[in-house]
């Protein structure tokens, strides 16, 4: 009998022992799920279109003249952003240090933009309606006009990509594709600088979202850019709106 007690007690101790030493490795291991992340920005320029001066037209007195007037004018109600996106795919721990990492050569992925600091990336889908128009709201915009988000993405046609894990399946989002070379690009699946609008289910606050390109003939037909992309402003308000920038690599 005392010899089956020892056996017992010796059992146990080399139970616990075996289940320390796997708490101690469940310790350091750290569960990370990729997401979309905060990129460094690096600065390359800023361009606006310059005010035209006023054109005078000088007739003879007790004349009625007929005049047809065509006038091109800057938009405060949005600013575009472009550029491109470099990176790697890395497998790092909590402290930022890496066991490898894979150098992308062509970058695949999109790359997100909102007035949040945080998105629930879990919780990201199409935008809805009530969104929409609680952002036109928020920037003095009014539904009804030609250029307001409403108008300017009236589209339900891009590519289906992955935020996080989660599949947003094509043609099922408003949105709309940027100019190449001055001009409108027709609007299907394989357009270029598709952009989309998401929402983060958790806050409501809206995502704008395009798919990276691999250099492509940018707007002005002279860069290439992995990116384009429009965001909404507050024409009324004398500060810029803060836009924050997540990429994810793909």
């Amino acid at each position: 009998m005392l010899f089956a007690k020892e056996k017992w007690m010796e059992n146990i101790i080399k139970g616990l022992f075996v289940l320390l030493i796997f708490l101690s490795l469940v310790s350091v291991i750290d569960f990370v799920i990729a997401t979309p992340a905060g990129p460094s920005i690096g600065y390359v320029s800023n361009s606006t279109a310059t005010t035209l001066s006023a054109n005078r037209s000088q007739d003879l007195k007790g004349t009625i003249t007929t005049l047809n007037l065509s006038s091109n004018q800057q938009d405060y109600k949005w600013k575009a952003y472009t550029g491109n996106v470099t990176g790697s795919l890395v497998l790092d721990d909590a402290s930022g240090k890496s066991i490898y990492d894979w150098n992308q050569g062509t970058p695949t992925g999109e790359v997100y933009v909102s007035r949040a600091s945080s998105i629930s990336w879990a919780n990201v889908s199409c935008v809805n309606q009530t969104v929409i128009d609680s952002e036109q709201s928020a920037l003095g915009m009014t539904s009804a006009s030609v250029d307001s988000i409403n108008k300017t993405f009236n589209y339900t046609t891009h590519k289906s990509f992955l935020v996080g894990t989660k599949n947003i399946t094509n043609s099922s989002c408003r949105s709309t594709a940027t100019y190449i070379n001055d001009a409108r690009q027709s609007i299907t699946e394989s357009a270029y600088f598709q952009e989309i609008l998401l929402k983060d289910d958790i806050t409501s606050n809206l995502v704008y979202t395009t798919i990276i390109e691999n250099h492509q003939a940018g707007y002005n037909g002279v860069s290439t850019f992995d990116f384009q992309l429009l965001v909404a402003e507050n024409e009324s308000s004398s500060t810029p709106l803060l836009y924050y920038f997540y990429v994810e690599l793909g």
